[in-house]
């Protein structure tokens, strides 16, 4: 059960008579929070009206801020906010308290209420209105106004579109550190059936779990091993594992019950038989790729993104292409398979139709987005993509459009400072959770505080006149 609330006049009862500071970072955050439509959509999450009242919108949303714009854990989270003041005026409290706010559980809960689709909408009521108008006034500052003849452009402002990959927290996965781990996996598994089957007589099946761990061990222990070495030490497990799947489905047949292992036990099991299934093809065909290649059996939903970074060349987590719009982030696809993030231009420019009333200027992008389908549509919309034009030009119109070419690239680092910043102080960089749609709502908080913190500073620097 959830009962709304009305937010106005907030006023927080300290101890010793104390007063919090106005200029406070917390204070100023949530009077530009739109902490109604934040209620609003909260509240679609509760349908019944019996039951143990459920905590605030503003409470629950409030703490996932804290946490990403901290880069805290759970439990840290809850400790900051009952220590803290001016962080519970935040969260929506009438009067200081030392007590708990919830059980550091909650947040859990917390971020499976709040989607990405929530954030998305969210987010739009937060900062389209300030991101449109820094395109009016990028738009009033060009010479000739409108073209100088008095009417005003349809196209406006520049759209600014890139992908980057959030990594999630996982070891870098091997061939073989992934098969042991499912060795190991099987291995419980069966352990757990053999207790069922005990009363009935049946041996426990042979495991071989000491010769794979010391398999496993010799291997690992060399430092550098050639293809001959990986390929039999890649076999070897393989054996194990199949042996062990056997020895489970025997066990099944004997009368023991799957689902008395627990459901992330079973799934488990699920994802060791795909696992299998994908590690003996590739090796059967001496490759080194497999459509939908499992990496993490606790996370089977992450997939390898080639990103081809110096520093990382492959990168494992979800990949998000954005929209830069008035120096803010605006998420237009986010998923754990690699796509091709040149087909969400069209997208991109419709999402910006629908929220400003207008068609971007130019759309600028890197050499992944001039395909030929992102060209016409473009020249259709009458919107400038930055690239370098088809077919033969004089020499004088190609360095025209090198330098034309050369000052859009020097715009889109905006984009990459955007992606850095948010890497290392909102903890993109680094993704902790372990859900899908957890992790998701993760992602979309961490641009949704970097969009905030900018928007603070906009309203920090905005002074009221003194005239």
């Amino acid at each position: 059960m959830y009962r709304r609330i009305l937010f106005g006049q907030q006023k927080l009862e300290l101890p010793f008579g104390v007063e919090l500071d106005a200029e406070n970072r917390w204070v100023k955050l949530s009077r530009i929070m739109p902490w109604d439509k934040i209620e609003e959509i909260y509240v679609s999450n509760f349908k019944g009206t019996t039951g143990q009242v459920a905590k605030s919108s503003r409470l629950a949303f409030g703490a996932l801020y804290i946490q990403n714009r901290l880069v805290l854990t759970d439990e840290e989270t809850v400790e900051q906010i009952r220590e803290t003041p001016a962080m519970q005026y935040f969260c929506g409290f009438d009067s200081y308290t030392t007590e708990k706010p919830f059980d550091s559980s909650l947040l859990v809960h917390f971020r499976k209420r709040i989607t990405k689709e929530m954030m998305k909408e969210i987010s739009e009521e937060a900062f389209a209105a300030e991101a449109k108008k820094a395109i009016e006034e990028e738009d009033d500052d060009k010479d000739g106004n409108g073209g100088g003849n008095g009417e005003s452009k349809p196209n406006k402002g520049r759209l600014l579109l890139d992908s980057t990959c959030c990594p999630s927290d996982i070891s870098y996965p091997t061939d073989i550190n992934l098969l042991n781990n499912a060795r190991e996996l099987t291995e419980e598994i069966i352990d757990n059936l053999h207790e069922q089957n005990m009363c009935q007589g049946f041996e426990k099946p042979q495991t071989h779990d000491k010769a794979a761990r010391r398999d496993y061990i010799n291997f690992i222990k060399k430092r550098k091993h050639n293809n001959d070495e990986v390929r039999l030490a890649i076999q070897q497990q393989l054996q194990y594992v199949r042996q062990n799947l056997d020895s489970i489905t025997k066990q099944e047949e004997q009368g023991a019950n799957l689902d008395s292992l627990g459901r992330v036990l079973k799934e488990k099991l699920l994802v060791i038989s795909e696992v299998y299934r994908q590690q003996k093809q590739m090796y059967d065909e001496n490759s080194h790729s497999i459509e939908d290649r499992i990496v993490s059996i606790s996370q089977p939903y992450i997939r390898p993104i080639v990103r081809g970074k110096a520093n990382a060349p492959v990168e494992f987590g979800a990949k998000v292409a954005t929209a830069h719009i008035g120096g803010f982030s605006f998420l237009i696809h986010m998923g754990y398979d690699n796509f091709a993030e040149a087909n969400y231009l069209e997208k991109s420019a419709e999402e910006y139709k629908r929220m400003f009333g207008f068609y971007p200027e130019v759309i600028i992008g890197d050499k992944a987005y001039p395909t030929n389908l992102n060209r016409d549509y473009c020249k259709k919309m009458g919107i400038r993509l930055s690239a370098l034009s088809r077919g033969r030009k004089s020499e004088e119109f190609k360095e025209a459009e090198r330098e034309q070419l050369y000052q859009d690239n020097c715009k889109r680092n905006a984009v990459e400072g955007d992606y850095g910043n948010g890497k290392r102080k909102y903890g993109l960089g680094l993704i902790m959770e372990k859900l899908i749609d957890t992790t998701l709502t993760t992602i979309s908080f961490g641009f949704f505080v970097k969009n905030m913190e900018r928007l603070l500073k906009i309203s920090r620097s905005t002074k009221p006149s003194t005239t």
